[in-house]
């Protein structure tokens, strides 16, 4: 049994159908009714992608083969899986057609530019004697940080009293993909 359901000529409706034979056009059975029909091959163009993926300080090339008809999104998550390279998941910063656009059809994008989010750099500073210390830490990029939760980093212990949001602002709680720099204060 196919997992669509395709319309069948004799019943008049899409129904449940058995592939018989593939080929440029299959070959099914209705499982209704039992009529034969052929049923054309819908197949879906792709194109190369050009992504730069940046991490921290690097940004490293990739190349992934997408949907030509798949509409990106700045914002979006990209899986960016370059058979050379490692599996990333990627967030959309930019995108470049002939000009940088918020939204494109793969087919018409040059390069897309992303962020790493599976791991992420996160930058804090620690507030200890009347002075800060900058620290940076590598973390999952979901890992969840919280205004008010004790954290221990190399040789400071922490209470977290401010996330400043990539967007704009601050929160109470974020993911740490999401955030620019952790501020806290040694407990």
């Amino acid at each position: 049994m196919l997992e669509d359901q395709i319309f069948c000529p004799a019943c008049g409706t899409d129904t449940d159908h058995t592939l018989i034979k593939s080929g440029q056009e299959n070959l099914v059975r209705c499982d209704d009714c039992g009529t034969v029909h052929p049923v054309e091959v819908k197949r879906e163009r792709l194109v190369n992608l050009k992504v730069i993926v940046n991490w921290d300080d690097r940004a490293l090339p990739h190349f992934i083969t997408i949907r030509a008809n798949e509409l990106l999104n700045v914002g979006d998550e990209l899986l960016v899986d370059d058979p050379t390279k490692d599996v990333v998941m990627t967030q959309i910063t930019s995108l470049e057609t002939d000009r940088r656009v918020r939204s494109a059809l793969a087919e018409t994008v040059k390069t897309v530019w992303a962020r790493a989010t599976d791991e992420v750099p996160l930058r804090i500073t620690v507030f200890r004697g009347g002075k800060s210390h900058p620290l940076k830490i590598t973390v999952p990029g979901d890992e969840l940080l919280e205004v008010g939760e004790k954290r221990r980093v190399e040789n400071f212990q922490f209470i977290i009293v401010k996330i400043k949001l990539r967007g704009e602002g601050f929160a109470d709680a974020a993911e740490a993909k999401d955030i620019v720099r952790v501020w806290g204060r040694e407990i």
